[in-house]
Parts: structure tokens; sequence; C-alpha cells
């Protein structure tokens, strides 16, 4: 089990239950295990942050990201948090909303490409 601050369950808890168009629809293609039978958890904590979506036996996260990821903070603090994501040897796959939203099946294409290849190499 990889490490998590216990203070980000309640949090993780709150984004489940108010997840934006993009997450609900990448959640509808990732849930009941529909890539390669892997089980995909969403809203977890690691380390500490909270990840959109993860997947344990790929060693995959992904990320759905709006407009407040492309401000120059944004870019730093994803890049710090990819680093240390990076360190437990998850891959993080970053996608915007616009590409989930305008183009699931893309999206869902290098999903199934990056746990297929996280799989292969463990």
């Amino acid at each position: 089990m990889k490490p998590y601050n216990k203070n980000l369950k309640q949090p993780a808890r709150d984004l489940r239950n108010n997840m934006t168009d993009a997450e609900l629809l990448l959640w509808s293609k990732l849930r009941r295990k529909q890539i390669l039978g892997l089980q995909f958890y969403r809203q977890k904590p690691l380390l500490n942050f909270i990840v959109d979506f993860y997947c344990a036996s790929a060693s995959l996260v992904i990320e759905c990201d709006g407009s407040q990821h492309y401000t120059n903070e944004g870019l730093e603090a994803d890049c710090i948090r990819d680093e240390a994501l990076a360190q437990l040897g998850l891959k993080v796959l970053r996608f915007d909303n616009r590409q989930v939203l305008g183009d699931i099946d893309a999206v869902i294409e290098v999903i199934y490409w990056a746990a297929s290849q996280n799989l292969e190499s463990s």
C-alpha cells in the first residue's frame, strides 16, 4: 500500500461526491474493470495529494486537468507532484478536461496503452 496522509480521507470523499463533468465521463470508462480487467480508484489519497484516478496493479495515476493547472503556479505544483509520485514508481498521465469531454476514445486508448506497458514491465 502506498503511503498517504490520513487527513486527506474526508477531502477525498468530498471530491468523489463533487466530480467534474470530465471526471465523471472518464470514471464511467474506468470503473468496473473495463480496461484490461484493472481496478481503478477515484479521488485516491497518495502521499500528501489526492489523485483523480489510481490503478495500483498498473502503477498508474490519471489526472483530469482544468484551467487552473495551466497557470505558472499550477504547472509548478503539478511538476512537484508528478516527481513525488514518480519516486513511488507511478506513471502519471495528464489530460485536459476538454480532451476528456471532446475525445474520450483517444484518452481511453492512451490509458489502455500506458496500462499495458506498465503491466509488461512489472
